[in-house]
């Protein structure tokens, strides 16, 4: 049987922590111009992935 392989891409956005995965939000990456304030500081720091889209994460990663 062949080794399961780590998904590059997952691996990269994905951080395991104790309730599941975090992640970076979008939409924090050019134009920032035009976005008021009060969005990019909502958009700051890392969020926990959502309870349905862990599973998917958690196949990606292995």
């Amino acid at each position: 049987m062949a080794k399961a392989k780590t998904n590059s891409s997952a691996k990269k956005r994905f951080k395991a922590n104790g309730a599941g995965y975090k992640h970076r939000k979008s939409n924090r990456n050019h134009i920032l111009t035009k976005k008021p304030s009060k969005r990019k500081r909502r958009l700051r720091g890392l969020s926990q992935l959502a309870g349905d889209a862990q599973n998917q994460v958690k196949r990606m990663l292995g």
